[in-house]
């Protein structure tokens, strides 16, 4: 008999997170002889733990089409991180106990760096309890940030709306800058890789002149240097458009807008640097400002995803089953580029033990030498990533989104309490 398949989505939702889960419900009814039923998991790895598993196959054929426009996660999320095989012990045995209760021989896990190493410890631990599981990983983050493959599943869309919005939000301050605001600060995601707060350079072309400074998590903030790039671009534009990372640091290596305390991972918990940039300007430079926080708004914004992005994501999802049924284990879809212009892509495979707790940072090459804006390379890489529009339907006008029933499977084991 077939065996089921187990799919969760991890950590923090993208626009095109749920063309993912699209790609592998649809590629999984495809092999009806191999993969019997996706389950999947309820708040992502939580609903394993908990037994709490969705029944995808009540969905229409229809339904689960339509999650390829659909932005968030559809299953829910969550921001758990399973430890090591011996700390977490408890909680892998769980794991195993639910998929063997569940005939479950498939594991896909979408998500980032932190799901690429659960996904690995579950391989390493089916192996070691001889309870055959193909655990692939399929890659999401906003950040950008896995190594191996060339850009991530979910940021191509957070890059377009950060780089349109930058531009538009621009062309509102210019209009204004002669008796009114003269500084708009906006802050975008990104702890330790500045490839979002890169996208914003986008937003000024040949064609379209902007004046934008941009602050990277990988560049130690010099406040100096700073106040004196901004007064220069106001002194020639009139005004000025800084474009900032949630994770800049000081030299000392400290978060500019750390607020203490640590979150469901273990990261730094981040206040906010926009206002703290921002009054930083006023103080020193007295300028005019508005400062704006892109937060859910640059991940949730599907209305606006990159085609490219959006065809990645659903061939990551599609590329994991065919993996998985071809009888591989522990292993991530890629996305290796073949040419930027034309733009031309194919999906690669890349083992777990190179992807997990690996951190891709932006290279030297993509920032400016004054540590303030991008490159032409950088450039070149970043463009066919925002390239293409896949607009949602609309009705009434406003998208129309799906909402999954999500009818839950029987539970049959014991409830396990989780710590």
């Amino acid at each position: 008999m077939p065996k089921n398949a187990f799919y969760a989505q991890s950590g923090g939702v993208t626009a095109v997170i749920n063309a993912s889960a699209c790609g592998v419900i649809e590629t999984a009814r495809r092999y009806p002889d191999k993969i019997g039923k996706v389950y999947a998991g309820r708040n992502g790895i939580i609903g394993a733990l908990l037994e709490e598993l969705i029944d995808t196959s009540m969905e229409s054929d229809a339904t689960i089409a339509a999650l390829r426009h659909t932005p968030s996660g559809a299953f829910g999320s969550c921001r758990y991180k399973l430890k090591g095989l011996e700390q977490s012990k408890a909680e892998y045995d769980r794991l195993m106990e639910v998929f063997r209760a569940h005939d479950i021989g498939y594991f896909f896990y979408n998500g980032g760096g932190d799901s690429a190493d659960t996904c690995h410890k579950v391989s390493q631990l089916s192996e070691r309890m001889n309870f055959p599981i193909q655990a692939i990983h399929v890659p999401k983050t906003v950040d950008n940030d896995l190594p191996i493959t060339d850009n991530c599943p979910g940021f191509g869309s957070v890059a377009k709306y950060i780089a349109v919005s930058t531009r538009e939000a621009s062309f509102d301050v210019a209009s204004m800058a002669k008796t009114s605001t003269k500084i708009f600060v906006v802050e975008v995601m990104g702890r330790h890789a500045g490839w979002i707060a890169a996208a914003g350079g986008l937003a000024s072309s040949p064609d379209t002149e902007i004046p934008i400074v941009i602050l990277f998590p990988e560049v130690p903030f010099d406040e100096a240097r700073f106040l004196a790039l901004v007064q220069e671009k106001v002194a020639a534009y009139g005004y000025c458009t800084v474009v900032v990372s949630e994770g800049v640091r000081n030299a000392e290596g400290k978060f500019l807008a750390e607020a203490g305390g640590k979150d469901a991972f273990g990261h730094a918990q981040l206040g906010g640097v926009g206002p703290v940039i921002a009054s930083l300007i006023k103080e020193r430079l007295g300028h005019k400002y508005h400062w704006a926080v892109a937060d859910y708004l640059q991940r949730a914004a599907r209305h606006l995803a990159s085609r490219s992005d959006v065809e990645q994501a659903y061939a990551v999802g599609k590329a994991a089953v065919e993996f998985a049924v071809a009888g591989h284990n522990a292993v991530m879809p890629s996305v290796v580029r073949l040419s930027d212009a034309p733009y031309r892509w194919e999906v690669g495979m890349a083992p777990l033990s190179e992807v997990a707790n690996v951190e891709k940072k932006m290279p030297s090459e993509f920032i400016t030498p004054d540590g303030f804006g991008i490159t032409e390379a950088c450039r070149r890489y970043l463009q066919p990533l925002i390239l293409g529009e896949d607009y949602p339907p609309y009705e009434n006008g406003m998208p129309l989104y799906v909402r999954l029933a999500n009818v839950a499977v029987p539970k049959k084991l014991p409830v396990f309490h989780m710590k």
